[in-house]
């Protein structure tokens, strides 16, 4: 059985966009298991002293928008830098993929729902859209979204949140393996696969990261 990473991210997260194929290819090329653990950013931010993209300095805003192009170009996306609904309150997408892995596989309908989002300019606050998604990905739209509104849902939301601040998640996406926390789609460069049973850490450098950290993260 191949080892398991542990993804905390948000569906409000561009990153977490930009590094999902490449995501779902290392899972399949190294038998890699991964738990989907969806969290609050606004809550992750306020205990870890992150500062909401609302709220951050222009240079760091400006910054985001060249690592934002330069990503969009390395892997190929026909990504919009300022979609029609961004920023949005991203906690009913949240809980419905939390509610969707509780049952289903979870890669075809994150990869459609981020296309919703950052190519086509849909709305993931509205529960339509997250319905219209699922639906056309053979999910139970209606059904998911009662779960997602459940209490149960709710907890688990809250669970991913104390989680991530217990391993020391700041940001989305983060990848944790075996207690190693990679921050950003750009950090899964380290974790380098030798068998579908042994995955070799390389350590962090960061080099490059200290001037605007949080760049390829959320």
């Amino acid at each position: 059985m191949g080892r398991t990473i542990e993804y905390y991210f948000s569906m409000h997260s561009p990153w977490a966009y930009i590094g999902h194929i490449p995501l779902c290819e290392l899972m399949r090329r190294f038998s890699l298991n991964v738990t989907y653990k969806p969290i609050s950013l606004p809550k992750v931010f306020a205990e870890t002293g992150g500062v909401p993209v609302t709220k951050r300095h222009p240079a760091r805003l400006r910054y985001r928008m060249v690592e934002l192009q330069r990503w969009r170009e390395k892997r190929r996306l026909n990504l919009k830098l300022r979609p029609k609904f961004f920023p949005f309150d991203a906690e009913l997408a949240d809980r419905f993929v939390i509610a969707m892995a509780a049952r289903h596989g979870s890669d075809s309908f994150l990869l459609r729902a981020f296309e919703a989002l950052w190519q086509e300019e849909q709305d993931l606050a509205d529960a339509k859209t997250l319905i219209t998604i699922a639906d056309a990905t053979g999910l139970p739209g209606e059904k998911l979204l009662a779960d997602a509104r459940s209490s149960e849902a709710k907890s688990m939301y809250d669970k991913n949140v104390a989680d991530a601040i217990a391993a020391d998640v700041i940001g989305s996406p983060t990848y944790v393996l075996d207690g190693e926390v990679f921050w950003g789609q750009d950090r899964m460069i380290f974790l380098r696969t030798l068998s579908s049973a042994d995955v070799d850490l390389i350590d962090q450098t960061h080099e490059g990261a200290g001037a605007f950290e949080g760049a390829n993260k959320t």
